[in-house]
């Protein structure tokens, strides 16, 4: 790999956002490493990359799991010397039960907040800790933190907000804590190459986001992949979709 080329890590990446996330940067020409919880899923949907003639390999990588975690970084440091983008996509709401009624607030079973959080904020903000001293050896290191607007204080606050009154609160709560860590290790940075940023996809159709919603997945992925190629003077700390700036 030489100095112009990029590598890209995306968690979560075997399906959905954070797959076609992984196929738009390898349009790009970016090296993507595809992450997935099973090693043979992420190498078959790197392969499937390649195939459309996109630099992608797949990589082990469960987010709750340290060894996973220190081994990828070790390769990282091995194979490429540094880490370009690190998208973290992968993610979990768990607030839906079996029939798909959500609790309220005030019911909120304490394993579902535990278990959100475990994945959303505590493995996502370990891992990018694991990966930081790569990103900083990049000429213009970028780390993308997938959010949602679910996550907005100010607009579920405000009874005019299409959000309003659209309470999954563990995975909401979730969303709320990455985007303070977005802002908090976006200061932290502020005097270096690396930009930090929340990206809010939108309410695609996925798994998670049901057949209703009215955005395919190109188009959600569409934020990750601007903010993980910003330019130099491009915005650093912020809450984005698209080219919208969302309010905390």
């Amino acid at each position: 790999m030489n100095e112009t080329d990029r590598v890209a890590l995306v968690t979560g990446a075997v399906r959905g956002i954070g797959l076609e996330t992984a196929r738009q940067l390898g349009r790009l020409g970016i090296h993507v490493l595809v992450a997935g919880r099973k090693a043979g899923q992420a190498q078959e949907v790197a392969a499937q990359l390649r195939a459309e003639g996109l630099p992608a390999e797949g990589v082990q990588l469960d987010i709750v799991e340290d060894a996973q975690q220190i081994a990828l970084r070790d390769y990282i440091a091995a194979t490429f010397g540094r880490l370009d983008i690190l998208v973290n996509n992968a993610g979990i709401l768990l607030d839906r039960g079996a029939d798909g009624a959500v609790p309220p607030p005030s019911a909120t079973p304490m394993a579902v907040l535990r278990g959100t959080f475990d994945v959303n904020v505590f493995a996502t903000v370990q891992l990018t800790q694991t990966l930081l001293p790569l990103i900083l050896k990049a000429p213009a290191g970028r780390i993308v933190n997938l959010s949602s607007i679910l996550g907005s204080l100010a607009l579920h606050s405000d009874p005019e907000s299409p959000i309003y009154g659209k309470l999954t609160l563990a995975y909401d709560m979730s969303k709320t804590a990455l985007n303070a860590f977005t802002v908090h290790l976006a200061h932290e940075l502020r005097d270096t190459a690396v930009k930090v940023n929340s990206a809010h996809p939108g309410w695609v159709r996925t798994g998670m986001g049901g057949e209703q919603a009215p955005l395919d997945v190109a188009e959600g992925a569409w934020t990750s992949v601007r903010l993980a190629t910003l330019p130099g003077d491009g915005p650093t700390g912020g809450f984005f979709h698209l080219d919208q700036t969302l309010p905390w």
